[in-house]
């Protein structure tokens, strides 16, 4: 059997950028992660869920691990395979950013600070949001389908958890090792479209999340998975989701308080490196 070998982190954090037809925009986010201050605090994978374009291409040219799907498998199962990857080689925190050059890579050194500042005594955040809405946000233009969504997603958490969150569709996201591990096992994670959901299925385990400003772009070329009228079936889709995510729980009870549970998370974490 051979054994892939896989270099050896630099550091504790790691950037994942899943990427899906991203020639044109892939190269000159890597450009910029691959210097400092970006390369002095954080290693980068790239998860290639089977582009039809150069993007593989593209990315073997550089220096930074890559993974390849064979078939397509969405955006929540190339996300998983690089939390499972970030587990496995003993990352502590993870950011994930997407691959179309909306995530400005100045946001990376704000959400890293984040993770690691403590919210309420010695506790930091599991997750901490790049967030497009609060105050000192920069300005940021959102179509009028999408930011009903948004509107709507605020509510849905809001009466769910009695947490606001002001940007719940954020894809710019810094994860805690506790928060990562756990998204990386069986059954705790949309292989499709994790977005508002998950943020609330973890507020109601109990994770600890919280939002920073956020810099973000539109999207300079390409196509976006939330174009035309795309948006509105979304926001069926992730309404039934997060009602879903409810169910399971706070009805059920599933795996409740388990992000307070030091205990389990110790033996947990010491299980993965087996």
């Amino acid at each position: 059997m051979t054994r892939l070998l896989l270099p050896k982190p630099k550091h504790d954090l790691l950037i994942i950028i899943p990427a899906y037809n991203e020639e044109d925009n892939i190269g000159k986010l890597l450009d910029t992660l691959e210097n400092p201050p970006y390369s002095d605090i954080a290693d980068v994978l790239v998860i290639n869920d089977a582009s039809k374009d150069r993007t593989n291409a593209v990315v073997k040219r550089r220096h930074e691990p890559l993974v390849t799907h064979v078939f397509n498998l969405g955006y929540g199962s190339a996300l998983q395979l690089g939390f499972k990857y970030a587990v496995r080689r003993n990352y502590r925190y993870v950011i994930q950013m997407d691959a179309d050059g909306q995530h400005d890579p100045a946001n990376v050194i704000p959400i890293y600070d984040a993770l690691k500042k403590p919210l309420e005594g010695d506790r930091c955040p599991d997750i901490v949001l790049g967030s497009r809405y609060l105050p000192d946000s920069p300005e940021y233009t959102t179509g009028g389908a999408r930011l009903l969504a948004i509107k709507l997603f605020r509510a849905l958490i809001k009466n769910i958890t009695g947490r606001r969150i002001m940007d719940p569709t954020s894809g710019l996201q810094g994860l805690s090792r506790r928060a990562f591990l756990y998204y990386s096992q069986y059954g705790h994670f949309d292989d499709q479209y994790p977005d508002a959901n998950m943020l609330t299925q973890m507020m109601l385990l109990k994770f600890k999340v919280t939002e920073v400003p956020a810099l973000m772009h539109q999207r300079a070329s390409g196509t976006s998975m939330h174009s035309g009228l795309k948006p509105v079936m979304y926001m069926m889709r992730m309404s039934l989701e997060i009602f879903s995510v409810w169910v399971r729980f706070r009805v059920l009870k599933i795996d409740k308080g388990i992000g307070d549970n030091e205990t389990l998370w110790e033996e947990e974490d010491s299980y993965s490196h087996r």
